[in-house]
């Protein structure tokens, strides 16, 4: 099914904006969790008192903008290119979103994690070549 759909510089910086507000967006989802203030929820109640809580936080409502922003934005970049060539180029949130969590939540990250990301960051570049090469015939 697919044509033609190759990246185009226009389509890349649209790629790239993905995942600065898919990053966003996990980061403001995090900071709402924090005002919850809550450890754990083990029962009914105490998920009910955490959902009253992040209710009404910013953080929630900014995040789940952009996500709607990203869900829109994301869908004409589908419109364009293929998925398994968008996933790949749009995967390294990976790498932001611990990013983000070092430097503003103070996060500690060991460094068996950053292998781990290492690791996936190896394996979106390889899907990424390998599907810049044109299908040979069987």
């Amino acid at each position: 099914m697919s044509s033609k759909k190759h990246i185009t510089f226009k389509i890349l910086l649209f790629l790239i904006f993905t995942d600065v507000l898919e990053t966003f967006a996990q980061f403001c989802f995090k900071k709402s969790a924090m005002s919850g203030n809550l450890l754990g929820i083990n029962t009914l109640s105490e998920g009910i008192v955490f959902i009253k809580t992040v209710i009404p936080s910013p953080f929630l409502w900014v995040g789940l903008f952009s996500v709607l922003c990203l869900f829109i934005i994301w869908s004409a970049i589908l419109s364009k290119i293929d998925l398994s060539v968008a996933v790949p180029v749009a995967s390294f949130s990976y790498v932001g979103i611990p990013v983000v969590s070092l430097i503003f939540l103070h996060e500690k990250i060991s460094l068996l994690r950053w292998s781990g990301i290492c690791f996936i960051l190896a394996g979106v570049i390889l899907v990424s070549m390998s599907s810049r090469q044109k299908a040979r015939p069987v």
